[in-house]
């Protein structure tokens, strides 16, 4: 059981990796972004997070029910935020465009994702 924690961790760690790394490729950009590396890592930010905390569970170990409900909410909105982006960018590029940007969903979801962070390290 610990051989399989320790791949959801490695896999966590990657699924923030392409979160945040894209995030800070595309922060400075004003259009044309691709939203979608970010939208798969948020995908396995939620699934891998919730199987770690499935896993600690099966093992009868402790769990911080506060931290883990605080950052499942972080990680909803991001994912949430991420999707609207993808879905405003498509509309920019299919010349659909209404008066918002998807910069701000996807400048959010960079914000959350890293705000997660600290969650997950500072919260003792």
């Amino acid at each position: 059981m610990e051989l399989v924690r320790l791949l959801l961790v490695v896999v966590h760690i990657l699924g923030l990796a392409v979160i945040i790394g894209p995030f800070l490729f595309q922060v400075s950009r004003k259009a044309n972004f691709e939203p979608k590396l970010m939208q798969i890592g948020a995908l396995v930010q939620l699934v891998s997070g919730l199987a770690l905390v499935g896993i600690r569970e099966a093992d009868d170990l402790p769990v911080d029910h506060a931290k883990i409900g605080v950052k499942l909410v972080v990680t909803v909105l991001a994912v949430v935020t991420i999707f609207i982006a993808a879905r405003k960018q498509r509309a920019a590029t299919a010349g659909q465009a209404g008066p918002k940007s998807p910069l701000p969903f996807l400048h959010a979801t960079g914000a959350l994702a890293i705000l997660n962070v600290f969650i997950a390290v500072l919260w003792t």
